[in-house]
């Protein structure tokens, strides 16, 4: 990654005389332009007139030269398209000096590790940035490479090599000012919090230690931690925050595009505190620890948009873990094309949405996209002169189109006690959180059978499976023929990175075993990611969902009876043209959204002869 200490000041000597001035080292406003004009990248015009400016400025300027440059708005005189901005011209200079260029990425980064090389004060006096520290060397990013004034000062104190990169600038004020925020909140968090440590301790101890201690959840280094972890987790794209408590240190982890990354590690007694806070922002009550509690919040994310968290909380070995599933508040403006849905799968959908009543099912796992399929559904459908009422369990996301009813078990209002209320309540359109069990599902077939169109979830592998679910429950097959519009099966999967995925030769032997039986043309080619600084080097960025449809046709009908076999009634589904979950992330390869090893990780595979 970095370039040894030697091989450091012999190239910067060179390059020191065309692009910093000799008596600071500090970048030079008219070296940088004269080596912009040269590579052709900048017009003569704009050039003659930053100089013009810049000499009829007085006084100390604050911005660096490629801050200034950048600020100009220029596009690159080779191509319109690109910006000249603070990262074209970091990347530039990088190049022109012989040194690494790194985009700072905060989840690649030790945090702590990193704020124990140096002070904030010595950081930013020579506006440098740790970025990794090993055993016998460090790398700092910096966009001065010709300043060396602290690194052989520096070498002497930590006894280690030096490696230089070169960032963007603004990155590194930005990094700067967070990470050394985050780590002085932690470190002062600790000392406020007089915790023993947990290691000794039983269960039932640490329980009731918890409970009698003095939380304070209120303290100013907590809040702060609290808020750079929820405005941190925005701008990762995480969908849930993992909060869990360990022996010694509690692991915070986010789940980005369906993968857990480890993003920073606190002493327990901090993480027990900025639980305690969260409990509080989420009406929980922070003196029961021994039972897990559900609850929510809302919050702004840095562009202003509210976000809606939902809050659990667990009692472990060492203390509570709470997970925060985040809401995008962009879900309900999804159309299907977004969802994931093709033109085909788009029309089947749209045609059993518009039905005035019946039951349409969405299965699926937990995490597979059902409420994002479910809540975008309804949105469209939830115009002015329609009343959709909704009983969930718990409220995932509050809409205000929505007439929504939360279970409380405490109170017997269960899934079947809410429809039987939504009944007086002169619907139009039901969603039922889940179907759970035989009264439940009665009811919902009872209000499909009085002119409601009811949507609800099952937890079924495949779409045919959940006709069977519903036999197991107790339905009559007659109820189920005459009410089930259909089921949509679905899966997320991860999809390429945009920016940085390529064509790849296509692997014809393969596709025609997948696709077998269902016959295909072979792809031309495929497409592969490369893996860049936008995705974290792991070639995808998003989700997408992948479906499987079972419309209700005579056919499928006439084979749902008390013995009816799953295999008949996938089979008689897929000669009346259900596509298997599998075939469908296929078609998502073709297009080039995703690869066959990941279509294969979340598919079950088509059973049919």
């Amino acid at each position: 990654m970095g370039i040894v200490s030697t091989r450091l000041n012999i190239v910067l000597t060179e390059n020191a005389k065309r692009f910093a001035d000799p008596a600071t080292g500090k970048l030079d406003l008219e070296a940088i332009l004269d080596g912009l004009l040269l590579d052709g990248l900048i017009e003569e015009s704009n050039s003659s007139l930053l100089r013009s400016l810049a000499k009829s400025k007085t006084g100390k300027q604050t911005q660096s030269p490629l801050e200034r440059i950048a600020a100009g708005g220029w596009t690159n005189a080779h191509d319109d398209s690109e910006k000249i901005d603070l990262e074209f011209l970091s990347r530039w200079l990088a190049k022109k000096v012989d040194l690494p260029w790194k985009r700072i990425d905060p989840l690649q980064i030790d945090v702590p590790a990193v704020t124990a090389v140096t002070s904030h004060a010595y950081a930013s006096r020579f506006n440098v940035i740790c970025i990794e520290a090993a055993p016998d060397y460090v790398v700092f990013g910096t966009a001065e490479p010709f300043y060396t004034e602290w690194q052989q000062e520096l070498q002497r104190a930590l006894q280690k090599e030096i490696r230089l990169v070169i960032c963007n600038p603004a990155d590194i004020k930005r990094y700067l000012t967070e990470l050394y925020s985050v780590s002085k909140s932690v470190l002062g968090a600790k000392k406020d919090q007089n915790y023993q440590s947990s290691a000794v301790q039983n269960l039932e101890q640490l329980m009731e230690l918890g409970r009698h201690g003095k939380l304070e959840a209120n303290d100013s280094h907590v809040i702060s931690i609290v808020d750079w972890l929820l405005q941190y987790a925005y701008e990762q794209r995480a969908s849930d925050i993992h909060l869990e408590p360990r022996r010694e240190m509690g692991a915070v982890r986010f789940r980005i595009d369906g993968v857990m990354q480890q993003v920073y590690d606190m002493p327990a007694a901090v993480m027990a505190a900025v639980t305690s806070r969260l409990k509080i922002l989420g009406r929980l009550d922070v003196a029961e620890k021994r039972r897990p509690q559900d609850g929510r919040l809302k919050t702004r994310n840095g562009e202003g948009k509210e976000v809606e968290l939902r809050i659990s909380t667990m009692p472990t070995a060492f203390g509570e873990k709470m997970v925060m599933r985040i809401f995008d508040p962009e879900v309900l403006v999804k159309d299907q094309a977004q969802l994931g849905f093709d033109s085909r799968e788009a029309d089947i959908w749209n045609s059993m949405i518009r039905q005035p009543n019946g039951i349409l099912l969405v299965t699926g796992p937990t995490g597979s996209g059902k409420t994002t399929t479910l809540y975008s559904s309804l949105q469209m459908l939830a115009t002015p002169d329609v009343n959709v009422c909704t009983i969930e369990d718990p409220i995932e996301l509050v809409v205000p189109a929505f007439n929504q009813m939360q279970v409380q078990h405490n109170i017997e209002l269960d899934f079947a006690a809410g429809v039987r209320t939504l009944l007086r309540q002169d619907p139009d359109i039901i969603m039922v959180g889940e179907i759970r069990d035989l009264e439940t599902a009665q009811m919902a077939v009872q209000a499909a059978l009085t002119g409601h169109l009811v949507l609800s979830t099952l937890h079924t592998n495949d779409a045919a499976s959940a006709v069977t679910r519903l036999l197991e429950l107790g339905v009559p097959y007659y109820l189920i023929r005459s009410t089930v519009i259909g089921v949509v099966a679905q899966r997320l999967i991860r999809t390429y990175c945009p920016t940085c995925v390529e064509k790849a030769e296509m692997d014809a032997e393969q596709w025609n075993t997948l696709m077998a039986p269902w016959k295909s043309t072979v792809p031309e080619h495929i497409h592969k990611p490369v893996g860049c600084l936008e995705c974290r080097s792991t070639g995808f960025l998003g989700r997408a969902g992948i479906y499987e449809l079972l419309q209700m046709t005579p056919g499928v009908k006439n084979l749902i009876t008390p013995n009816v076999h799953l295999e008949d009634l996938r089979k008689q589904a897929y000669k009346d043209g259900m596509r298997p979950l599998r075939i469908s992330g296929l078609g998502k390869v073709s297009q080039g959204k995703t690869s066959f090893e990941e279509i294969l990780k979340v598919t079950p595979a088509p059973l049919m002869e």
